[in-house]
């Protein structure tokens, strides 16, 4: 049965970080990790961080948290990726 993992970031920068992680290091495939937002409003997370600081701070958009959901086949994978999740900031992981 395939379980869905999400957890909520407060920057891009560590949502993108841990989608790098979980791809180069557990294999999970790009086509299983969705990175949206919290709600329905355009965000790059709650702080500036990473290349957002250096764009125009002013026009970034800081309206929410990042969500990044993960689909796995493998519930022997469940800890693993949670503890990713939690070693980049990971808030609210479900699984």
């Amino acid at each position: 049965m395939a379980t869905t993992i999400t957890g909520t970031f407060e920057t891009r920068r560590e949502a993108e970080m841990v989608v790098e992680h979980l791809v180069q290091e557990h294999d999970i495939e790009r086509g299983d990790i969705v990175i949206g937002t919290e709600d329905d409003e355009n965000s790059v997370g709650i702080a500036l961080d990473g290349a957002d600081e250096d764009d125009d701070a002013e026009e970034a958009a800081l309206a929410g948290r990042i969500l990044v959901s993960v689909d796995i086949a493998d519930e022997a994978m469940v800890e693993d990726i949670e503890e990713v999740f939690h070693e980049f900031g990971a808030e609210d992981v479900t699984s």
